[in-house]
């Protein structure tokens, strides 16, 4: 067999690779699909179509994020560091997202009834009304989406997607410990 010439940029498609091959491939060949450029192009092409689906609304992604959790959650609320696990955030990123919300007057934050130092943040009225209004174009986004995939392979995909979410999850969490 020839030699496999390597493609000259990375956006250029590069010729079939059999499967024996492929999995020969080391885990960071150029030729190899990889795990962290395609989660982020996946993400990235997700959130810049769903960004410019619902700018019209006033609205951004996290925004969106933060109202499709709060709307899922008991109606006592969550504090803001469960939010933040809740939206796989950073909480410097989530407290000035809440604030921008709680001055559209689409979320409150309440006292904690047992810890002084936390707050309570829960869906106003307005926030219920803007998640509504959003819905319906993230669901139909989603679908979209998935309909690259056949079907009756979405349900697994987003299964295995979960997957390697927590263990994505998992794996930081041990290299944080490493670090103490």
């Amino acid at each position: 067999m020839p030699p496999r010439k390597t493609p000259a940029s990375p956006l250029a498609p590069a010729a079939p690779i059999a499967p024996a091959e492929y999995a020969a491939l080391p885990v960071d060949s150029p030729e190899r699909k990889r795990l962290p450029l395609l989660m982020r192009r996946a993400w990235y092409g997700l959130n810049q179509a769903f960004r410019r689906s619902i700018v019209h609304a006033g609205a951004t992604p996290d925004q969106y994020t933060v109202l499709r959790t709060l709307h899922e959650t008991p109606r006592q609320g969550i504090t803001q560091s469960e939010l933040t696990h809740a939206i796989s955030s950073d909480p410097n990123t989530v407290g000035a997202l809440v604030e921008r919300m709680e001055n559209n007057g689409w979320l409150e934050r309440r006292p904690h009834e047992t810890d002084r130092r936390a707050n309570r943040i829960l869906l106003r009225t307005a926030g219920r009304r803007k998640f509504t209004e959003l819905r319906d174009i993230a669901a139909h986004l989603q679908l979209r989406i998935l309909s690259a995939l056949p079907e009756e392979r979405r349900e697994e995909f987003l299964m295995q997607l979960a997957d390697v979410a927590d263990k994505c999850h998992a794996e930081a969490q041990a290299a944080a410990q490493k670090k103490k």
